[in-house]
Parts: structure tokens; sequence; C-alpha cells
């Protein structure tokens, strides 16, 4: 809207108009009198981040597998991890694939595979171990007793290759946790054999409730106590039952604490495997 004021300066025989037009940006008016104020308000206001839930984040659908999910363009299609089997995807943008950390992952698996084939070997000799035949004679347990210390022999070297092999598969553990904190900040996403097992959100990224990397553990527990959030068994994170949609079913939120503030947020499928 246009406003013209008139002012009178000088002698009146020789009164020069002034004439000032002033626009009234707060309600400023298009060629046709339509108001443009909502527009341009609309055309500048901060768009609303998308919230991380069962909903789905970018595109990405809990259940949806691999193809699926790259068929959404969401994401990168080199894996930056193969760890344990899985496949893991950064979104697009993210970290590019990191050879001597993936080099570690391979290590690292098959260590942790040494380790269970071992127990395997020693679960399969104390099913099949030898017992005295009934009514044997005296000369005959003294041949089983001699076959029986060999064996416990055999055991004590077996026990020693286990721990030792069990030091080693602990760098399953600690191959992990470097995955885990290499996108932390960046977020991923991980497919197993019956596809996504694992979203994880990157920085700034927060939930319906307002809770990301940064809430406090205070905030964190007003939000969800009353939604089963509960203290995980290892690594001091908290986790809670993922709801509201049918396709959450077996799915939970996972926040990776740091001190008493939330430094991370997935959502992870449990009892779902890597290979």
């Amino acid at each position: 809207m246009i406003t013209v004021r008139k002012t009178w300066t000088g002698r009146t025989t020789g009164a020069v108009l002034a004439v000032a037009v002033v626009v009234t940006g707060a309600a400023a008016c298009g060629p046709d009198g339509a108001d443009t104020t909502a527009a341009a308000s609309a055309a500048t206001a901060t768009p609303i981040p998308e919230p991380f839930g069962t909903g789905g984040y970018r595109g990405l659908k809990l259940g949806m597998t691999k193809d699926e999910a790259l068929a959404t363009g969401a994401l990168e299609t080199a894996p930056v991890s193969l760890l344990n089997g899985c496949t893991d995807l950064a979104y697009k943008g993210g970290p590019a694939p990191d050879p001597v950390r993936m080099a570690a992952e391979t290590d690292a698996r098959a260590k942790s595979d040494a380790y269970l084939a071992k127990l395997d070997e020693i679960a399969a000799k104390l099913k099949s171990r030898e017992k005295p035949a009934p009514g044997a004679s005296p000369q005959e347990m003294q041949e089983f007793y001699k076959r029986e210390k060999a064996r416990l022999d055999q055991d004590a070297a077996d026990m020693k290759d286990l721990d030792r092999l069990s030091q080693d598969a602990k760098a399953l553990e600690t191959a992990r946790k470097n995955r885990d904190q290499a996108f932390l900040a960046t977020g991923r996403a991980g497919f197993g054999t019956t596809g996504l097992r694992e979203l994880v959100a990157p920085a700034g990224t927060r939930t319906a409730e307002g809770i990301g990397a940064g809430s406090t553990l205070d905030e964190l527990k007003q939000a969800y106590d009353a939604k089963g959030l509960k203290a995980a068994e290892k690594d001091g994170r908290f986790e809670m039952p993922a709801e509201g949609r049918q396709s959450s079913e077996g799915w939970v939120y996972e926040f990776t604490m740091d001190g008493a503030k939330v430094a991370g947020l997935a959502l992870v499928k449990r009892g779902t495997y890597c290979s």
C-alpha cells in the first residue's frame, strides 16, 4: 500500500510541494492488489528439519532391501564397511570408503571366525568323548585311561589356543567401535540378509520429540522414560522400542552417550543377521 504525504514549505506564494512516497513493507501489495506478505515470509522461512523415526528418513523406509534403498538415490553405492558380513553405505555426499579401516575390519572378522571354529572343534570333541565300555576288564580300563590322559593333554592345549584366540577375537569389538565412531557425525545405513537392519542418523538430526546429538540425559529420560527407555547391557547406551508403525516391529531406538549427553541416534532391528 502506498501513502502520499504532502508537505508545504516556504512562502505560500512560492510553495513547493514535496511528495514523499512511503512503502509499508509489513503489508506490501502486488500489482493486482494482492497481499504478498505471506508469500515473502514463506519464501524466506527456515525449512523444518525432517524428523528421524519409524516413518523413515531421506526416503529410506524400515524393511527396505538394499536395492530398494539404492533406488531412492539417498545413498552412495560403494560400501564403507563390510564388517561381519554386513554392507554399510553412507548417505549421499558422505565419507568415501576408508581402505585402512576396512582392511582392519576384514582382519578382525578372520580372527573372530578362527575363535568360533575352535569353539566348534572343542564342542565336537566333547560330544564324541569316549566312555568306558560296560564290563571292561582292568586291562581295558588301563588302556582307556591312557587314551583319556592324552585327551586331557589335548584339552589343555585346546584351552590355551582358545584363550589366545579369544583375545584376538576382541579385535572385532574394537573394529565395530571404530566404524560406529567414524560415522557418528555423518550417519550410515547398514544392510543384512533381510535388508535394512540399521539406520544411523547424521549429527543435527532429531526425533519428533526433539532428541538428538547434544540432548542431555535428563532431556532423553523426560522424553522417553514413559515409552520404555532403558540402559543397554553394554557401551553405556540407552535403547527404547520403536513404535507407531507395523513395519517397526523388532526395531529399537539406540542412543549412544558421551557422558551425560546424547552423541548418536540410530534405529536398529534386533535379531537380524549380516551373513
